[in-house]
């Protein structure tokens, strides 16, 4: 889902961000070595439209950099105020301009934002193993193991936070089986709905 958000944002020329892009952000304004100047970034840029929106966030101490962009299953499942940072940064980086944002639940925090689109990517069981293998190489069994720790924190995540199911797919525009699309196919696909989305809205009147 990543690679395939990545390529989408480079066919829509916007950016895009997930939570490693956001983590390494707020890692280095965290620095004392970070330099004013790379602090003061201009907004237009992506750094400085996460700069923003990570400065905007309710003040959760260090875990606004440690933990707002942990990996889901380190995340704490009762902490109110961090779901109100997370809220905070998604609807900041959506505010300004187009953006492809991964994950994070952003697809219920947006849910209600007009003009946003929601795509679900899923795959046969054996293909993600083969996929994780591949990309991380790891033995089948290990895979598997990543692969079952990382639904099952997602899962729970999003029904703590959002009281929704991560796969019900009434809470997305389109759901899309990557089973038989390589990267490529599955980011036109994406690209094509949302350009029609776009191009059927009602012009907004005056």
């Amino acid at each position: 889902a990543d690679e395939i958000g990545e390529r989408i944002a480079q066919k829509l020329k916007i950016d895009y961000v997930d939570r490693k892009i956001i983590a390494e952000v707020a890692e280095r304004l965290r620095q004392p070595s970070t330099s004013v100047a790379e602090k003061e970034t201009p907004p237009s840029t992506l750094l400085g439209r996460i700069s923003e929106a990570i400065a905007k966030a309710p003040y959760m101490g260090d875990s606004i950099y440690t933990g707002l962009y942990a990996p889901l299953w380190e995340i704490p499942l009762d902490d109110k105020n961090y779901l109100s940072a997370l809220e905070s940064v998604v609807k900041e980086l959506a505010a300004t301009k187009s953006i492809v944002i991964m994950g994070r639940g952003s697809q219920f925090i947006l849910k209600d934002v007009p003009g946003t689109f929601h795509a679900l990517i899923v795959a046969p069981l054996k293909v993600r193993v083969t996929r994780v293998r591949e990309r991380n190489k790891l033995a089948e069994k290990e895979a598997l193991t990543e692969i079952t720790r990382s639904d099952d924190a997602a899962r729970e995540f999003i029904k703590r936070y959002f009281q929704a199911s991560i796969t019900d797919p009434v809470n997305y525009d389109m759901v899309l089986n990557t089973g038989h699309f390589d990267v490529e196919g599955a980011a036109s696909i994406i690209v094509d709905a949302v350009t029609r989305m776009d191009a059927g809205a009602p012009e907004e009147k005056a």
